[in-house]
């Protein structure tokens, strides 16, 4: 029992390290149910005598490999990406509730309270947008006048954000989906880039629209 106890430990040791952050922080369901099956594997191992030890060792490694190559695949194709991962909904748009998201997710409003509530926001016309992810969290963007610090506290400009900040670049490839939603083209892409004496997409590691239309850009060459 020692040793196969040593043994998963150790190996579990080494799969956790393959995997990376992303398993161990369990962002999807998907995640979620692959970290309760890769430990309910290794507790086989080193609780239970009758089961073999060779092919719970096998199981434990295949099952490890077959989330690393889904992760892997998801990394490179962004459409199997929402199949594997799913995506993030917004249930809040413009202080709106999108009835529709609600129900595709599944959710009824007592949830959609409580997980507001969870960020000491109690009325909804606080909420500019609202964001459920793909691991059941709700990100909340608030409105301007009711951010912390706020605004209105300082007699600042308190008018609506130009854009919600969103992806427009993701591993040198340029997010159509989120520049058809933001009414942005190609051309305005590039020549905010050039702005900042970068001439090709490729040479974009990340990039994001803030609320004010400028864009956060992150070079492949420093080193990410």
């Amino acid at each position: 029992m020692i040793i196969r106890t040593t043994s998963a430990f150790v190996v579990l040791l080494l799969l956790a390290r393959l995997l990376g952050k992303k398993q161990l922080s369990q962002l999807t369901f998907f995640h979620y149910i692959t970290g309760i099956t890769i430990g309910s594997i290794a507790a086989d191992i080193a609780s239970q005598t009758d089961t073999p030890f060779l092919n719970a060792l096998i199981s434990l490694i295949w099952w490890s490999v077959l989330t690393w190559l889904m992760s892997y695949i998801a990394l490179k194709i962004p459409k199997l990406r929402i199949l594997f991962d799913d995506k993030p909904d917004i249930i809040i748009k413009d202080g709106e509730i999108s009835v529709k998201t609600l129900r595709s997710a599944r959710l009824h409003m007592d949830d959609v309270m409580m997980l507001l509530r969870e960020q000491n926001i109690f009325s909804i016309q606080e909420v500019h947008y609202a964001v459920l992810e793909t691991n059941g969290e709700l990100s909340v963007f608030k409105k301007v006048g009711q951010q912390e610090a706020t605004k209105s506290d300082v007699k600042a400009d308190t008018s609506p954000p130009l854009y919600m900040p969103a992806e427009i670049i993701a591993d040198g490839k340029i997010v159509q989906k989120n520049l058809v939603e933001l009414k942005l083209t190609e051309e305005w892409v590039m020549k905010k880039l050039r702005k900042q004496g970068v001439e090709s997409v490729q040479d974009v590691f990340y990039a994001q629209i803030q609320t004010n239309g400028s864009l956060y850009i992150s070079l492949r060459k420093n080193g990410i």
